[in-house]
């Protein structure tokens, strides 16, 4: 099943015209981008352990040097990591929907996006000018829009400067944002120019309020909306005046406040959400219910880092540390649409999608892969390169009846224990330096 899908996204001619398409400085002699993709994407899901040992395994079938591998990698611009994502998860789009027919949609008649940022872990400081730094080299961060409906990663924006605000890399998110889309964001994203800039495209979102941004103005007074199960909604009408230095006129917005029965793990008791829905089209409580599902983006996060290899610490140049991030992004997407194929092919025994482990799936692939590789005559594959969609997923669900659901069942702990923070001194967290700012200060000395 994960060769099939993984021929299916990962279509060599495809990935290379998406090079020819979206690389400016990089070009192509000997060492094609598809080539580059396949080894990292071995890496990502576990079957090497780093870059240099698929290369080695790759043999007379890597056509130049390591070193030469290895400067393609470090060179791989960051519009084409978004490109390699957001073009893979179209292609599986049509899959996983036809694996998810009759699934109800989070919010019927919207496409719910879901965007956050993550960092990419401190990675070893082999780089020369990394050396005299005792804190950790972030070597970059990516935000990333995930599609809740599908379970896909859709989009990610990477940057390779470790310490530049999340809210400053949202631009081409604004640009492509389309009516009918509904964004869910943190704080961190409650500004008046990223608020007004999905408006403008005609998109809706409910966004947590910022304690200081975007500083709504109240048009009347918190009305009562009920309750739902975490605690009571109110809501209130605002105005959002237009971002400094701009003329307009201010956004009409609604206030969503939920007053919380139990207080967040920081301590809030009250969250505040802004959102340019209009009320026929969803109620206050509704909104606050439906934000809660922001959740599943750190789910996400943390079975990607749980599951796969989205952070090789041996990467310390900031474009490759991204190009492996796109690259275990795309193979969770994989993942995820075999986790799906499973469930449906076995929904009276798991009833929830999430019964099936993407652990236990990642586990069974590095098991067998390579031993299917050798045992099946590549030209066996062959007779999969044509199928659509609806023949892609029978195929994967006919392969999951021979599925023991047993064997993949995941395991549900109990809540964890709430332990105490520790927070940092600032003179401590400050010892972190982004990777792309040291190596930009050594090529200008």
């Amino acid at each position: 099943m994960a060769r099939l899908a993984l021929q299916h996204t990962l279509d060599a001619a495809w990935i290379d015209e998406v090079f020819a398409q979206h690389a400016e400085h990089q070009y192509v002699r000997e060492l094609l981008f598809s080539t580059t993709v396949e080894l990292m994407s071995l890496v990502a899901v576990g079957l090497r352990p780093s870059l240099h040992a698929a290369a080695q395994a790759a043999g007379a079938a890597l056509p130049v040097s390591i070193t030469a591998l290895y400067d393609k990698v470090n060179g791989t611009e960051p519009a084409l990591v978004r490109a390699l994502v957001a073009g893979s998860a179209q292609r599986l789009a049509p899959v996983m929907a036809q694996l998810q027919h009759g699934k109800p949609a989070l919010a019927p008649g919207w496409r719910v996006r879901i965007l956050d940022g993550s960092h990419l872990a401190g990675s070893e400081r082999r780089i020369k000018p990394l050396r005299g730094y005792r804190g950790a080299a972030l070597p970059g961060q990516s935000l990333v829009v995930f599609d809740p409906d599908s379970a896909l990663v859709v989009d990610v924006v990477p940057a390779e400067d470790a310490h530049v605000q999340e809210r400053l890399l949202v631009a081409p998110l604004l640009q492509q944002a389309q009516r009918g889309e509904l964004w869910l964001a943190d704080c961190n994203f409650s500004t008046r120019a990223i608020l007004g800039g999905w408006a403008a495209q005609g998109a809706s979102f409910i966004v947590r309020e910022h304690g200081i941004n975007a500083h709504p103005t109240p048009c009347g007074p918190l009305r009562p909306c009920g309750r739902i199960d975490t605690g009571t909604v109110a809501e209130q009408p605002v105005q959002l005046p237009p971002p400094e230095g701009q003329h307009g006129e201010p956004r009409a917005l609604r206030r969503i406040e939920l007053a919380l029965d139990v207080p967040t793990e920081d301590g809030d008791t009250v969250v505040r959400l802004l959102t340019n829905l209009d009320a026929r089209d969803m109620d206050a409580g509704t909104i606050a219910r439906l934000y809660r599902r922001r959740w599943s983006i750190e789910s996400m996060f943390q079975r990607l880092e749980a599951v796969l290899h989205s952070e090789v610490a041996s990467l310390g140049q900031p474009r490759a540390a991204l190009l492996a991030f796109g690259v275990a992004v795309l193979a969770y997407n994989v993942l995820a649409v075999l986790q799906a194929a499973v469930h449906a092919r076995h929904a009276s025994e798991l009833v929830d999608v999430q019964d099936v482990s993407l652990y236990y799936l990642a586990s069974e692939v590095r098991a067998h892969y390579a031993g299917m590789l050798v045992a099946v005559q590549p030209q066996a594959w062959d007779a999969y390169d044509r199928l659509d969609a609806a023949a892609l997923a029978q195929a994967l669900l006919d392969i999951a009846a021979h599925v023991q659901p047993a064997q993949l069942r995941r395991h549900r702990r109990g809540a964890k224990p709430v332990a105490k923070k520790h927070y940092v001194s600032h003179r401590e967290a400050s010892r972190h330096v982004a990777t792309a700012r040291v190596l930009a200060r050594g090529r200008i000395d």
